[in-house]
């Protein structure tokens, strides 16, 4: 979820359910050590539950990495072993490193070594002609032989040569049997599904299926993010949400105010948002008007305000 997942859409994201455990964008491990620490790993504290996501592949400096962003406050180290992106596999690490189980297992070695909280691997399938009934069973062995007992994993095979990132998100056949055949073969372990999941119903259905652990939701929930709402009643056993729409515009429109004058990045709400009244009537409306907005290089609060009361002028005209 690259340039998706950042601190402005998941509190956000936040704002819809409590319970979620909510993820950042991958963050290479070099960046964290030599980068604006700040500005890659600072996150406001209503996140909680929330996972940092690390690309990588040289154990000292994914332990390195590792350990500061423990001192950020990170619920969570996750090591991104499924990106297929051309500029990831360059750096050697992503998808790529599927085929290189050994190696990963060390980096998660290392990785656990350095810090007290949980760390957890978000992989795919397999790479290219791979054949998966044999490299996932090894992979998930070897790596689990270090101590890793969380797989979230991407039900897709990624293509590394001839398919774009996009199209590593749909041209590859979803596999969940073989999701499911991996956590009959390693029951000790947590498996997380992700990957082509539409609703919470259809998680939730798969995980009875294949006893699993868990789901991952990714573009789903960014694009229709209310569904976020049933989660803490139908997955953590919470009380029914009573939030409306319009009282997440309200609390949208104070956090911009208070952030949208020292950080330029609080922009990137407005395109966090623009599906949040996805199958309601006026989201043709509310979009349009954000994006105006954005053209006219409004600020995020004024944008949001102009898009709700567009709204509302819509709803007493009807």
């Amino acid at each position: 979820m690259m340039d998706w997942t950042d601190r402005h859409c998941r509190w956000f994201h936040r704002q819809l359910s409590r319970h979620v455990l909510l993820y950042t964008e991958m963050v290479v491990a070099d960046a964290i050590i030599h980068g604006p620490q700040e500005r890659l790993l600072g996150f406001n504290k209503c996140e909680h539950p929330v996972a940092l996501q690390i690309g990588g592949s040289d154990p000292r400096k994914l332990a390195q990495a590792s350990k500061i962003g423990e001192g950020y406050g990170y619920d969570e180290i996750n090591i991104n072993i499924g990106c297929p992106s051309d500029r990831v596999q360059s750096g050697r690490f992503g998808a790529c490193l599927m085929a290189e189980p050994e190696l990963v297992a060390e980096c998660y070695a290392a990785m656990a070594e350095a810090v007290d909280i949980p760390v957890t691997v978000k992989c795919r399938l397999g790479i290219d002609d791979q054949d998966l009934s044999h490299t996932l069973p090894d992979f998930i062995e070897k790596v689990s032989a270090a101590g890793c007992t969380h797989f979230i994993i991407h039900a897709r095979k990624a293509w590394l040569k001839g398919l774009s990132p996009k199209e590593n998100r749909s041209v590859p056949p979803i596999d969940y049997d073989l999701v499911n055949r991996m956590k009959a073969r390693f029951p000790s372990l947590e498996i997380l599904v992700n990957g082509q999941i539409d609703t919470i119903e259809m998680g939730a259905a798969l995980c009875q299926e294949g006893q699993l652990d868990g789901f991952m939701l990714g573009r789903a929930a960014y694009n229709n993010p209310w569904i976020l709402t049933d989660i803490d009643q139908h997955i953590y056993g919470d009380v029914k949400s009573d939030l409306i729409r319009e009282e997440i515009v309200e609390r949208l429109m104070e956090y911009c105010r208070k952030t949208e004058d020292q950080d330029r990045t609080t922009k990137a709400m407005i395109r966090h948002i623009m599906g949040l009244f996805a199958g309601q009537g006026g989201a043709r409306l509310w979009r349009r008007t954000l994006s105006e907005g954005l053209a006219r290089k409004e600020k995020p609060s004024e944008i949001i305000h102009r898009a709700l009361s567009a709204m509302r002028a819509a709803r007493q005209a009807a």
